[in-house]
Formats: C-alpha cells, sequence, structure tokens
C-alpha cells in the first residue's frame, strides 16, 4: 500500500508553487498524496498521513509545526530560499532521497518541543506548542521590561531589559543567538532561559534541565508587553497573566539526511571562518 503523504507551499512564492506542480506528478506515482495546500489554510490537526513535504524555508516548518499541534506527523523540508537550519533539502534531493524515506530505509530526528500556556488567576486563556521559543519582549514604548522568572516553584531572578526568550535547542539557533544565548545541538532536550538586552549584566543567560517547569510573569506599568510563541502566535499579557511553560509530550519529527551536518550549517549560516590548518 503506497504510503500517505501531504504536500505544503505558500501560493504567494511564485517558486514554491512552481516547484510544487513541476513534481506532483511524481509524488503522484510514489505515494498517495492525500492533501496539497497552497492557501495554508488546512486543517493538519484533522489529517492523517505518514509523511507531511513542506516546499519553502525554516518559517514554513514553523507554521506546519503549529498548524499541526498534537498531531505531529513526519516532516521533510525542501528549502527554495536561504540556507536553512530545518529545511536543508533541495528539490534535487528530495528525488533521489524520497524513495528510501517512504520505504523506511531512513528515520526521521525527533526534537524537543516547548508547551506553552497562559494563565488568568486559575484559568487558562492560551496555549500553543512551539518548536523554536517563546518570547516575552516589550511593545511600542521604549521602556523596560520587568519578567519574573521562577524554576519549578522557586524564585530566581527578575530580569530588567527588552524581554526575555524561552528557547529550544531547535531554537537556540534563531532569536536566542541573535539576543547572546548559547547554541546548542538540536537533539538535546534542555531549556535555553535568555535575557534581551538585560539592564543588569550579571544577568546571563542559563540553560535548564527539561524536567523542570518554567513560570514567567510580568511587571509591565502600563505597558504593553506581548508572549511570541514561534513568531506563529502572540498574546498581549499583563500584570495578571502567568506564563507557563514545560517540555512537550509531543515531538517534532524531521528528516535529516545528513548532507550537511550541523557545524557545517553553523559555519554557512553564521558565517564563521574554515578551519585554519594545523602547523608544528
Amino acid at each position: 500500500m503506497k504510503k500517505r503523504i501531504i504536500v505544503l507551499a505558500d501560493k504567494r512564492k511564485e517558486r514554491s508553487a512552481q516547484t510544487v506542480q513541476a513534481l506532483l506528478p511524481w509524488l503522484g506515482r510514489l505515494a498517495r498524496v492525500v492533501l496539497v495546500d497552497l492557501e495554508r489554510q488546512a486543517d493538519l490537526k484533522r489529517v492523517r498521513a505518514d509523511l507531511v513535504i513542506t516546499f519553502g524555508g525554516d518559517g514554513a516548518i514553523l507554521s506546519v509545526a503549529k498548524r499541526m499541534g498534537r498531531n505531529q506527523m513526519p516532516v521533510v523540508g525542501v528549502n527554495l530560499g536561504k540556507l536553512g537550519f530545518l529545511a536543508e533539502l533541495s528539490a534535487d534531493e528530495l528525488r533521489s532521497s524520497l524513495g528510501d524515506i517512504l520505504a523506511g530505509k531512513r528515520k526521521p530526528q525527533d526534537r524537543m518541543m516547548l508547551d506553552c500556556s497562559l494563565w488568568l488567576g486559575r484559568k487558562r486563556v492560551g496555549r500553543s506548542l512551539a518548536l523554536n521559543d517563546a518570547v516575552i519582549s516589550r511593545g511600542s514604548f521604549s521602556r523596560l521590561v520587568y519578567v519574573n522568572l521562577k524554576i519549578s516553584g522557586e524564585s530566581v531572578t527578575s530580569y530588567a531589559g527588552d524581554g526575555l526568550i524561552v528557547a529550544t535547542p531547535v531554537g537556540s539557533t534563531a532569536h536566542s543567538v541573535s539576543a547572546g544565548g548559547p547554541i546548542l545541538e538540536p537533539d538535546l532536550d534542555a531549556f535555553i532561559v535568555t535575557p534581551i538586552c538585560a539592564h543588569t549584566l550579571s544577568n546571563r543567560p542559563i540553560v535548564v534541565c527539561p524536567r523542570e517547569t518554567i513560570e514567567l510573569s510580568v511587571n509591565s506599568r502600563g505597558q504593553e508587553v506581548g508572549l511570541s510563541i514561534d513568531g506563529q502566535v502572540y498574546f498581549m499579557i499583563s500584570n495578571d497573566h502567568l506564563v507557563r511553560i514545560v517540555r512537550a509530550r509531543e515531538r517534532f519529527r524531521i528528516y535529516e539526511l545528513g548532507t550537511r551536518g550541523f557545524y557545517d550549517k553553523l559555519r554557512n549560516k553564521l558565517g564563521w571562518g574554515g578551519i585554519l590548518p594545523y602547523k608544528v
């Protein structure tokens, strides 16, 4: 029996739509295409498939992870833009490797996700999974944001600055690294807590065991403060809200074919220099 696949792209991006249309006849010969969504409107929480193929870049993969919700399915990311950390295959590499993927000769890699919930008193008023990060940041006014951090009930500190990032190892190469956070290998499980432009130099990024519970609250002093989850979901929050973050039960599963190693991607994406020759 043919494996079931979902094909996703954004028709507003001409190259993505053209690539999908060119590959659909070939995909139909290899597998049963149960859904083609170029409008980004299909409810992926209710569709079952053996594989999701998304065309675009890392942003497209973050969008797919959010849209699948608790219905996480293995993903292949076809990169049609700049070099990505998540979407690493070219269209030609998809042609050469999809047969092995569908035949079970290659296995997807599991990646940690965040389960982020927003509470107002005892009532949960928002919830979302995150593959990269959850970010508390100030709104339009240039004032300090005060973010209180507790880890499994123990008060840690209050950060004063532009905000705070809680990231996964996958998200360590995104917003967190630009704020001075550490880079973690993506197959690790850990929380990375990174202040954004901390007003106190002693406030440094920390790496937290994934078994802990992260709790965040703010003292906004009348200004706008927002919670952004993977840049896909946004909540306005006040002093009365509590943000609770735990490791999600769900795992994001992605096929990485080993054509580009993690450190090779770091060198290319971050513009690192090459390895210097050893001299005696």
